[in-house]
């Protein structure tokens, strides 16, 4: 990354940082609307809906018809736990990313099929899921073992701290 040759004063620099131009790998710079994913593969942000609560895990992306390409979910449990998906009531195709505690995408389900009500297992240690829109993984490259920044890992031993 190429750096200007100018020199920031410190109240400068701090507002800069504090309306989140930030890089977002210098930590401090974590967004509650905005989660980052990295990787061999490169860097992608998304903006944001957080469902951390029972009612809105359970509602999520139902009944839209649409979700910019650059939007989400992501659905927050209170601990690491068993957690599979289906897609009663969803309109259109998600790429569902099951993570662990520390914010490393342990398994995705690519594409899953509108209205399907067949269970997508994310395994038994899931802590966080981010629905974006489907075949959005494979296009930026997101695989198993990308690192996601965001502050609802803060609690833990995050690969990837704000």
């Amino acid at each position: 990354m190429a750096r200007l040759g100018i020199s920031l004063g410190a109240p400068f620099l701090s507002l800069f940082l504090a309306l989140g131009f930030g890089d977002p790998g210098l930590g401090g710079t974590c967004q509650p609307d905005r989660v980052t994913l990295r990787g061999d593969w490169g860097q992608a942000s998304f903006l944001v809906e957080i469902a951390d609560d029972e009612a809105e895990r359970s509602k999520g992306l139902m009944f839209r018809e649409h979700l910019a390409q650059g939007a989400g979910m992501l659905f927050v449990y209170p601990k690491p736990q068993p957690a599979a998906f289906w897609m009663k009531n969803t309109l259109i195709p998600l790429d569902i990313l099951f993570l662990d505690e520390r914010g490393v995408v342990t398994r995705i389900h690519a594409q899953a099929v509108p209205g399907d009500l067949t269970p997508l297992s994310g395994g038994d240690t899931v802590f966080a899921v981010l629905e974006i829109n489907g075949g959005l993984a494979a296009r930026y490259g997101i695989s198993t073992g990308s690192e996601m920044q965001h502050k609802v890992f803060s609690k833990t031993a995050p690969i990837w701290p704000c």
